[in-house]
């Protein structure tokens, strides 16, 4: 299956933003007449800010009503939201988002074509999600979108064929979740936070989402879309009286309800840091994420400073998580920390993806920043970017009406005070470097915190043992934060050399993949929303692959034994150094033979759970360099999932191999099925339609 790493691409997206800069305050006597231009105006005290004003009304069934009127551009938007109580879904997890999604996808009077269609015929947007939708069009259209808008919501129908292609997707979506660091360290930092049992702590994956049905998504609408508990903000070009017309005509008639009340208990702290690891092998990074809850509401009197404390902490560029792990030890691209206030339960984070050699220095360098924010008060020029930043950002936000009608939302949902807005400059500028010390030895708590990583348990692990206060031992979880024991230390039953040869023996044996010559295979497989065939042919060391689209070659591959060549769209290369190296190792059948070869080096590393399977873990080292960690099925002995580490043009890519589907070709069994992640946006499942052993092949097909 070595040819299989050629359809790798490697996808890289970054961001940043700035933050900007405030002149120092200067402490200089009154300048004269003749020097006032050298300095910059003192400012004067923050005064209240006016916010635009929104007009708000309630219909008869509940619905509350916020309007902000905005004749700039001939348009209008509607977003409706449900304030519901956060909710448990426990072994169908992924259903509210299910059943989101679904209503904008049929309605009794309409199909998901029809309504699609009727949307872009007025350039309008519309949208569902899980508490609630968004619409916009132009003025003209505002009966024609009103109409579709409250249909969905108000009509749906939920079509079957329409219910079975969101939760493929949604599958496909966990499919990818699951081999990205990032969401890993999300979903079980969060779990461990949180609890299982909360709703901030659920995990969505393909069991639970396999458990949701077309009636669990219609029971969830009848039980949470409800008037009694939903906003309408209407925001453009419409007169406050105009918009109430409109909102009796179009959700008058909602049936009147409220949605079930619920309450949860305040996640339980550890009493000591904790250092919680998920394996991810062959990884090169570790996903660093120091976390716990936070008991902090919206609009209470430490909101804003604790805002302002985490920007001098981890908001960027200027932030001294930034400057220090980034700028001064190199150890990341940037780390990053967030301190959120929440009605139900409130979180702290701190987190940076760090190359493996540097993860234990890394952790003590947040923890180090994290400590000194508690002890050492911050500058007064900290203080001043901080606030400057944030008031800027503020400032900025009122140029749209949307944010006005935020506010207005904010202020009830939330029980705000009417002014909490606008006075909010002035509650910022009063911050004091005092505050910043309040607030930090209230929230930052590193002493009690858990550190989760992702990452190379092989590499970094065993490197984390100091930082662990509650017990020393650092607890391994699998990505669905589900406890794992580890068993890469322990005592296995088998060699290397043994394991090898029970697999070669399990394919059909030594003397019977001796007698391969030529392997000729089929596939079919989906990307990038194209259906795709690649057909690779293997022959006494050399190669030949090329994928087809309907229409049009894609990519052709050739090594003649000695010289290697890409053909894509009409352009050829020949191929050297590690890129012919590469193409070299792919035309070798079955490589498990040469594990005995001088140069590779092989090492069992205990056992591991790969897809309720237990598997022993074999890390094997090439004459190349390269690394690969494989995972053979015990009972089977057949190879599951393979994790590879290359290196091409100074870059360093992992990826992972499962295969599945073994069948019987001519005695040899070959995996039918092959599912690639790590490098591509989404997993690539590769299905075999036709192997072929042993056939005469063209040999033009390796002439280059």
């Amino acid at each position: 299956m070595n040819y299989i790493k050629s359809l790798l691409l490697l996808v890289v997206v970054a961001f940043a933003s700035c933050a900007p800069k405030v002149a120092k305050e200067t402490t200089s006597s009154t300048p004269t007449s003749g020097d006032f231009r050298a300095m910059a105006p003192k400012a004067g005290p923050a005064r209240p800010v006016e916010i635009g004003k929104s007009t708000q009304f309630t219909l008869a069934n509940g619905l509350k009503v916020i309007v902000v009127e905005n004749h700039k551009l001939p348009q209008i938007s509607y977003q409706l939201t449900i304030d519901r109580d956060e909710i448990m879904e426990k072994e169908k997890a992924g259903l509210s988002g299910i059943a989101g999604s679904l209503l904008a996808t049929g309605t009794t009077t309409s199909t998901k074509a029809e309504i699609d269609e009727a949307v872009d015929y007025i350039g309008a947007n519309m949208s569902t999600n899980a508490t609630g939708g968004f619409a916009s069009s132009l003025t003209k259209h505002t009966d024609k979108i009103l109409t579709l808008f409250s249909q969905v919501i108000l009509k749906p129908s939920f079509p079957e064929s329409e219910f079975d292609k969101i939760k493929t997707q949604t599958l496909s979506g966990l499919q990818t979740e699951k081999d990205d660091p990032n969401a890993i360290s999300g979903n079980v930092s969060n779990a461990l936070t949180y609890g299982k049992e909360h709703p901030y702590g659920e995990i969505t994956n393909e069991s639970t989402v396999s458990n949701v049905s077309l009636e669990d998504c219609k029971t969830y609408y009848n039980t949470y879309f409800k008037p009694g508990n939903a906003y309408l903000v209407i925001v453009g070009d419409i007169t406050p009286e105009a918009a109430k017309a409109k909102a009796e005509k179009y959700f008058g008639s909602w049936p009147a309800g409220k949605t079930p009340v619920y309450q949860y208990a305040f996640p339980k702290a550890v009493d000591k840091t904790t250092v919680d690891f998920v394996d991810k092998a062959g990884a090169v990074q570790s996903v660093i994420n120091i976390t716990y809850a936070v008991d902090m509401k919206p609009g209470t009197a430490d909101v804003i400073p604790a805002r302002v404390m985490n920007t001098i902490l981890g908001s960027g560029f200027s932030g001294r998580l930034f400057k220090n792990l980034r700028e001064d030890k190199a150890y990341t691209y940037g780390a990053y920390s967030s301190l959120d206030a929440d009605e139900l339960v409130g979180s702290f984070s701190a987190n940076a993806s760090v190359r493996n050699e540097v993860t234990d220095s890394a952790v003590t360098q947040f923890l180090i920043e994290l400590n000194k924010l508690r002890t050492e008060p911050v500058t007064k020029e900290e203080l001043d970017l901080a606030k400057s930043f944030i008031a800027g950002g503020f400032a900025r936000s009122l140029e749209s009406p949307q944010t006005v009608a935020g506010f207005a939302l904010n202020i009830d949902m939330y029980k705000l005070p009417a002014d909490y807005y606008e006075t909010y400059l002035q509650k910022l500028a009063a911050v004091t470097v005092d505050d910043v010390s309040r607030v930090a030895k209230k929230y930052l708590t590193p002493d009690k915190a858990r550190i989760v990583v992702v990452g190379n348990k092989d590499e970094v692990m065993n490197r984390l043992t100091p930082f662990d206060k509650e017990d020393g031992m650092i607890q391994l979880y699998d990505i669905y934060a589900n406890p794992r024991k580890d068993e890469s230390g322990a005592p296995v039953d088998i060699t290397a050399n043994d394991l090898v040869e029970n697999y070669l023996t399990a394919l059909g044996g030594r003397q019977k993949l001796d007698a391969v010559k030529t392997i000729d295979q089929t596939y079919s497989l989906e990307m990038m929303g194209m259906s795709i065939t690649s057909r690779v042919v293997q022959d006494a060391g050399k190669f030949y692959m090329n994928m087809t689209a309907p229409g049009m070659n894609i990519m052709t591959q050739k090594y003649d034994g000695e010289k290697g060549v890409m053909e894509q769209m009409g352009q050829q290369m020949m191929m050297e150094g590690e890129d012919l190296a590469g193409m070299k190792e792919q035309a070798i059948m079955f490589p498990e033979r040469n594990y005995k070869m001088d140069g590779y080096t092989t090492e069992v590393k205990g056992m591991e759970d790969v897809n309720g399977k237990a598997c022993y873990k074999l890390v094997v080292t090439k004459p190349s360099g390269a690394k690969s960690t494989e995972y053979y099925d015990k009972d089977s002995h057949l190879k599951v999932k393979e994790v590879q580490t290359t290196v091409s043009q100074g870059q360093t890519a992992t990826s992972t191999f499962e295969y599945a589907d073994y069948k019987v070709i001519d005695g040899i069994s070959v995996p039918h099925m092959v599912t690639i992640s790590g490098q591509m946006p989404q997993p690539i499942v590769m299905k075999a339609t036709e192997v072929k052993i042993n056939s005469a092949v063209d040999p033009s097909l390796f002439k280059i």
